[in-house]
């Protein structure tokens, strides 16, 4: 019998995995492989970004909430779900921008804050792990960690001399940035609603791209995964305290969506396999060396 595929996607927080990378996940898992989220923190900074749901009794209570909500995406999804139990460091704002509070995830020594991550790589033994890019997709504190964190645990995991006593070693054989907001994207998405005489709610990011990184030049991997773009907005919807259900995540039809960009893209960055470029499987070069282990 064939090894089943594994599939490891580490995220900063609950929710972050429903609105990058789920509809690939939601693939894999209908396609037979077994997938886990790993969360690093548990979002108790964030902010209550539903209208209906910023009040006091939710605020109260928001780390229950969002553990809650991450039961109900992880469910949507179909993936299985692990803590690492870091504590959320909020998003700084200012000028100047506020210190970091203390105990926070951003502020753990890497080495330190990896270990948890090896153990669960080691006792999952993931194929293929997906994180951010070194800026964290945007600069959120807790997102730059979490890249350094991912790059340091994949290249720890392997070692028999380091990290002892988190398990046998175990080298996952590729490492992935999501790659979701690029401008070929956006402005794909901003033509297909133009194209449908609807108003397209990409008119300001476009005007202002200038002023932001375009690093669609560093994509390898498209993952077709059209098909399961309602369940990645189910899963996000589930996290009723980061997503206004009547916002913009949600003002792009999915038939426009499947027609303009029917892809989640990322960029290989560690692999110790062999497959060609470009890629249309985080797979590509897995099965195969499988095949020969």
């Amino acid at each position: 019998m064939a090894e089943q595929l594994r599939l490891m996607a580490v995220h900063a927080h609950p929710d972050d995995e429903s609105s990058k990378g789920a509809a690939t996940m939601a693939r894999y898992v209908a396609d037979g492989a077994q997938v886990l989220v790993v969360t690093c923190t548990g979002g108790e900074r964030g902010s209550v970004l539903n209208p209906k749901l910023d009040r006091p009794d939710v605020w109260e209570n928001i780390a229950e909430i969002r553990r809650a909500e991450m039961d109900a995406a992880r469910a949507i999804l179909g993936v299985e779900q692990a803590w690492l139990g870091f504590v959320d460091s909020g998003l700084p704002e200012g000028d100047p921008l506020p210190p970091l509070p203390a105990g926070c995830f951003a502020l753990e020594p890497v080495e330190q804050a990896a270990g948890p991550l090896v153990r669960l790589m080691r006792e999952f033994r993931p194929h293929v792990v997906t994180t951010y890019d070194e800026e964290g997709g945007y600069p959120h504190p807790d997102h730059i960690m979490c890249n350094r964190v991912s790059l340091a645990a994949f290249d720890a995991a392997g070692d028999a001399q380091r990290y002892p006593g988190l398990g046998q070693p175990w080298q996952p054989l590729k490492l992935y940035y999501c790659m979701g907001f690029t401008k070929a994207r956006i402005l794909a998405l901003h033509e297909g609603m133009l194209a449908a005489n609807l108003e397209s709610p990409y008119q300001e990011w476009i005007d202002r791209w200038e002023d932001r990184p375009d690093k669609g030049d560093r994509i390898t991997t498209r993952v077709e995964c059209a098909d399961y773009f309602p369940v990645r907005d189910d899963a996000l919807r589930a996290h009723a305290t980061q997503v206004d259900p009547d916002g913009f995540w949600f003002q792009v039809p999915m038939e426009v969506q499947r027609q303009a960009w029917p892809t989640e893209d990322y960029e290989l960055v560690r692999s110790v396999t062999d497959s060609p470029m470009p890629e249309s499987d985080l797979f590509a070069g897995v099965r195969e060396w499988l095949d020969r282990s």
